[in-house]
């Protein structure tokens, strides 16, 4: 199995979010849909890798303070074109997930969806620097792909060391409360490159506090 990372992820991005339509479609991803009542209106939220912009833009229109990024400078035009229409405001940055400084203690919120660009070294940097970047009780929600979604090729990097397992999520958070971890399978229509049967992951997870007593054991 290919394990070859993505070797010039800006201009892998540049390329694909090239042209008028939006390659992902321009509504949120549905796991975070669904879990974003962990977030209160004026809350600050961070949308990590956001690309063209569906998933901090369907944020701000819930009334959250939104700040994204993402390496492709033609995702984040067209991420600020789409925040325009819905008459929402975003703080937008072009960053590289690794050379953004991450401020400690800072979010609310933080919404990871499909960031499997991360080949494991990236991705366990990436882990830390969300962690880090969340205020004590911060709520993280995150979805990817399983090992499985290479047998349905709807999506995805074609490479299992990106792909997300439980066991991985369970021990890379161990340091959090995790709310909800669920592997599923479901019929994916988010643009042109999500799209058809696909097997995916969902996770909410919390930060601690200082006045929190144990942590509830991660349920799978």
């Amino acid at each position: 199995m290919t394990t070859q990372p993505f070797t010039d992820a800006a201009l892998t991005w540049n390329t694909r979010f090239k042209g008028d339509a939006y390659l992902f479609g321009t509504e949120p991803n549905g796991y975070l849909r669904n879990q974003a009542h962990w977030w209160k209106p004026g809350e600050r939220v961070l949308c990590v890798a956001d690309g063209e912009g569906r998933n901090s833009v369907w944020l701000a229109q819930q009334g959250l303070r939104v700040d994204a990024f993402d390496i492709s400078e033609v995702g984040v035009r067209k991420a600020a074109s789409l925040a325009r229409a819905a008459n929402v405001t975003l703080n937008l940055r072009v960053e590289n997930c690794d050379s953004r400084v991450w401020l400690g203690d800072l979010y609310d919120g933080i919404a990871a969806i499909f960031v499997q660009f991360a080949d494991p070294p990236m991705r366990e940097r990436l882990f830390g620097n969300m962690m880090r970047s969340l205020k004590p009780g911060g709520i993280l929600v995150l979805q990817g792909y399983t090992p499985k979604q290479l047998e349905y090729q709807t999506g995805g990097p074609p490479f299992i060391d990106h792909l997300y397992t439980s066991t991985m999520l369970q021990e890379a958070f161990a340091s959090m409360q995790i709310m909800d971890l669920t592997e599923y399978e479901d019929d994916l229509a988010e643009g042109t490159q999500h799209h058809g049967r696909s097997a995916l992951i969902g996770m909410v997870a919390r930060k601690a506090a200082l006045n929190d007593g144990p942590l509830t054991p991660a349920r799978a």
